[in-house]
Parts: C-alpha cells; structure tokens; sequence
C-alpha cells in the first residue's frame, strides 16, 4: 500500500450554528476593518438587518449586488466601486454568486498589476499567480449548495468567451466563514433542490476523485449521509431545524472536499454550461450527475477494475441508500429518483442541442474539474453524458 500524503486549506476561522448571524458585526469589526463592501444576491433586503447592524457598530458600509452569475465585467464593475468608496474589507452574503464575487474583489483588489480579473483566471486569461494577501473577507452563504465559503477559487463567466474559469490561489480562502442554518428560513423549493443537488455532487465528486485523500474521505460521507437523509425532505416537505442543519452541513463539508480533492466530470461539464447558457449551476450538475456516475462506474469496470475508485461505488450506494446489500448500480437509480423528485430539468431547457453537444464536450475536456475524474473519459462517454443530461 502507497503512504499517504495530501495537502488542506481552508478558511481561516469556520464559525457554524443557528442565530450567528447576529455575531457577525462584531467578528468583521476584530478583522480591524472599518469600510465594508457588502456584496448581496439578487434580494439585498435579506442583507438589511446585518448592514444596520455592521453600521451600530460604527462600520462604514457601501453595499453592491449580484444580480445573476458573477462575470469578468461584474468583478470589474466592484473593483471600482471597491477603488472610488476606498473600502478596506469585503462581507458577502447570499448565494454561492454573491460569494464568489466577494472573494474576487477581495483578491483582486490589492495585487499589483491593478487586479482585472483576466490576468488570473485560469483556462480564458492567463493565469498569473495571485501574490498579494487579499482585503479581509468574511463569506455569509443564504443557501446550502456550493461551499464557496471555504474554498480557494471564484467562478467567473466570460461573456465573450462563453465559458466561465476560475480564480485559484489561497488568497481565496475568507478570513471566517459564517454558516447559519436558519439562513435557509423561507427559501424557495427551487432553490433548495438545485443548490442541494449542487452540494450533494461536490461530496460525491471528490468521494470518487482520482485525488481523495482520508481526511476528504470522512467529511465527504458525513455529507453524502446528511444530504441523503434531508434533501427530499426539506424540498417537498419544507426545511425543518435538522433539515436546515444537515443541508447547511453538507454544502460546508461539500466546499472543504472540493477545496482538496477536487471534483470531476459533473463540474467539469457544469463551467462550460454555465458559460454557454443561462442556466442555474445547482440545476446543471443535478441533470449531469446521475449520467456522470452511470458511465463513470462502465468506464472503471470496463478499463481500470483495480483503480481505488471502482469498489466506492458501492459504498456510496449504501451511504445513499442505507441498505448494506445496495449493489453499486443502486447509487445511480438512486440519484436519477431523487432528480425526478425534485422535478429537476434537462439541460435542453436552457438551450442545448444535439448540435451545440460536440462544442461542449470539447470545453468541458479543457475544464479544470475534469482532471480529478476518476479516469479519463473518451469523447464517446462525454458525448453519452451531455445527451442524457438533455
């Protein structure tokens, strides 16, 4: 047997539980920050109380939205307006789209060649190291579904490019991340089942990475187990006390695997959706996933039955399914169940043909993510995923 080695970050200070949102001024104001950026979603209102809060406790604050995906043009927009009001730390809170602009700003802000976003990203800019610490940011995620509250990338979409990409580096990582459940009060089903398929698949993903190690290991089947018990329940039912914990709990665990392990063919395929169409990224993986594990299981047994990938399979189906005889095939049934629960849509729905299908594989085989798939797929297999994904 190999030795163990790995590496794992994340952010500096993880602060969990129901009601800490109230602790937050308090928390930005020992960061020794006095003019604060409050990045917020679409519906800034559910920001109102902590910035009357932030501003009790003498903190200066100019607020700015994200109305949709983050893009380069937006994280331009808030580098200005980061520049002209002089704010000296960043607090988001919303959705994984207010919290990876936030981290971009943060980041951005203060590295030396003046921060545009293309100079950094990964894959359509040209990837120069981040070198500068970033501006102090604490990540307030509304929703349970990326985790980007303790990884070390921003997803932005390129307009011109039609793809989004990364910005990676530890300066990513926010000085505290503040999850509270209660957060999730009164959010739409919608949104709990495409930001809970999302989070599912990013404890899934790196459970099977070609890159898990034993710490990812432990957390992604505490996620996997917390997911599987309370997604369909808190979407068709609504989000009772332990539901809202356990789905906080799998999005914060989903973000610290990613963060390590990485993903695979699920997100792999998700950057370059995104970028072509308008099109939800929770909604997007959840049509993906259960096509990526059914020929991503084919492909290991048909090409590498010996890889360390091949005998989780079963394991994640009992973790799934909570029956110690599931047969690996169980995983899959039980993913594509839980999609048709959730009413999740195709990808067709946003935009995608049969004919645009040869232009996606050809970017999802460039994405990032992709490379901590268990194995390499063939053109054939990314081509059977996208067209099941339809």
């Amino acid at each position: 047997m190999s030795p163990v080695s790995f590496e794992f970050a994340t952010a500096t200070r993880i602060v969990f539980g129901p009601g800490k949102l109230a602790e937050a001024p308090g928390m930005v104001r020992a960061l020794g920050v006095q003019r604060v950026l409050l990045v917020t979603g679409r519906s800034s209102a559910r920001a109102g109380a902590l910035l009357e809060a932030m501003e009790e406790q003498g903190l200066e604050v100019r607020t700015f939205r994200v109305d949709g995906e983050p893009t380069v043009e937006l994280a331009r927009e808030g580098l200005a307006v980061l520049a002209e009001s002089g704010c000296d730390g960043v607090v988001a809170m919303g959705g994984g789209s207010a919290l990876d602009t936030g981290k971009a700003l943060a980041a951005l802000a203060t590295q030396a060649q003046g921060g545009d976003p293309l100079d950094y990203l990964e894959v359509i800019g040209r990837g120069q190291a981040l070198t500068r610490p970033a501006l102090p940011f604490v990540a307030i995620p509304t929703t349970a579904g990326t985790g980007s509250e303790v990884t070390r990338n921003a997803v932005l979409g390129s307009k011109q490019a039609k793809v989004k990409a990364s910005l990676r580096g530890p300066q990513l990582l926010p000085r505290i991340a503040l999850v509270d459940p209660d957060l999730l009060l009164g959010a739409p089903p919608h949104v709990l089942a495409f930001s809970g398929m999302d989070a599912l698949s990013q404890v899934i993903e790196p459970f099977l990475s070609a890159r898990a190690n034993p710490l990812t290991d432990a957390l992604a089947r505490e996620g996997i187990r917390r997911s599987a018990r309370s997604l369909r329940r808190a979407v068709l039912s609504g989000p009772d006390a332990e539901a809202r914990e356990d789905l906080a709990l799998a999005s914060l665990l989903g973000g610290l695997c990613l963060a390590n392990s990485g993903l695979g063919a699920v997100h792999g395929f998700a950057a370059p959706v995104g970028g072509m169409f308008d099109a939800p990224h929770g909604a997007v993986c959840a049509a993906l996933l259960p096509a990526v594990l059914d020929v991503n299981l084919r492909a290991l047994r048909a090409r590498a039955p010996e890889h360390p990938s091949a005998p989780r399979f079963r394991e994640l189906a009992v973790l799934l399914t909570c029956r110690e005889d599931a047969r690996a095939e169980d995983a899959v049934t039980w993913v594509e169940a839980l999609r048709e629960a959730l009413r999740i849509p195709g990808l067709a729905t946003y935009g995608l043909t049969t004919t645009r299908i040869e232009e996606l594989v050809s970017k999802a085989r460039a994405a990032s993510s992709m490379k901590a798939n268990p194995l390499v797929l063939t053109d054939a297999e990314l081509t059977e995923i996208a067209t099941r994904a339809m």
